[in-house]
């Protein structure tokens, strides 16, 4: 996915850098490029992050159970 990313940034950058001005060019830029991008990408990781915050929770399940019993009873 990052391979992607990177040939539409090149693409976007190749069509923003034929505008007729600046202000044009970088717009171009921004609406093409990284608006997009920056949502697609977040969506692309929602499954990982959720993967990682279960991997935290079921480590700190893990943790605290193992706490648990090292504790000696009074």
């Amino acid at each position: 996915m990052i391979m992607v990313a990177i040939a539409w940034i090149y693409v976007v950058l190749l069509m923003s850098m034929t505008e007729q001005t600046i202000v044009a060019g970088v717009m171009t830029f921004l609406f093409y490029c990284v608006f997009p991008l920056s949502i697609i990408l977040y969506v692309m990781g929602t499954p990982q992050r959720k993967r990682n915050r279960q991997a935290q929770e079921k480590s700190r399940q893990t943790q605290a159970l193992s706490a648990d019993q090292t504790e000696p009873n009074n």
